[in-house]
């Protein structure tokens, strides 16, 4: 992770390098390797292997596994008015512009409500994240300064009940992955070995 790019930068990267290792996963068990979805698509898939418990394990470098469904939930509210600023904001071309506008709203904010509201609470942070991020990343291109450190408030304060306060915790969660890959490794191993749809 380079240190140089700003924070809400640097937390995208964390956050999608922690999310992809259960594509690692889905692509082992041929499953779809699903984007807003990928927390509860794995969980399903561990389940189908008898490799429950990993999945906690997966969760700990993202810092929700022992979050509740009310300390997830009190975020949204800050998050909705953050995209929908920046949705109002965008004009500097962005890769993601598409998931940053009116009509993606349903599947970002909405979306999120819905995963909270039926006890998926968990398996919704990350895509808070991403979405939070990416809206910091607008809003700081294209919005006044004063909107965006308003909004980097609430940005910050989803980080800080994830345990992230600084550069450093990214770093250091970045580790906690880099460490967790050989056992990913392994776990995807052990469900080709045991997919009865794989040829070998």
């Amino acid at each position: 992770m380079d240190a140089s790019p700003p924070f809400h930068d640097a937390v995208a990267v964390w956050a999608f390098a922690t999310g992809v290792m259960t594509h690692v996963l889905l692509v082992a068990g041929l499953k779809n390797p699903t984007v807003r979805l990928r927390h509860i698509a794995v969980r399903e898939l561990l389940a189908e292997y008898s490799l429950e418990d990993f999945y906690e394990t997966l969760l700990q470098p993202l810092g929700c596994a022992q979050l509740s469904c009310a300390a997830i939930a009190r975020h949204l509210p800050a998050l909705s008015d953050a995209f929908d600023a920046a949705s109002v904001a965008l004009t500097t071309p962005v890769f993601f512009a598409g998931d940053i506008s009116a009509h993606a709203r349903h599947v970002a904010i909405d979306g999120s409500k819905e995963l909270i509201e039926r006890g998926d609470h968990r398996e919704a942070v990350f895509w808070m994240i991403a979405t939070y991020a990416r809206c910091q990343k607008v809003l700081a291109a294209d919005a006044p300064a004063s909107d965006h450190a308003r909004h980097d408030a609430g940005f910050r304060d989803l980080l800080g009940d994830l345990g992230i306060a600084s550069l450093h915790d990214l770093e250091d969660r970045v580790a906690e992955v880099r460490a967790l890959l050989p056992r990913v490794s392994e776990v995807a191993a052990i469900i080709i070995e045991a997919n009865p749809e794989i040829d070998r």
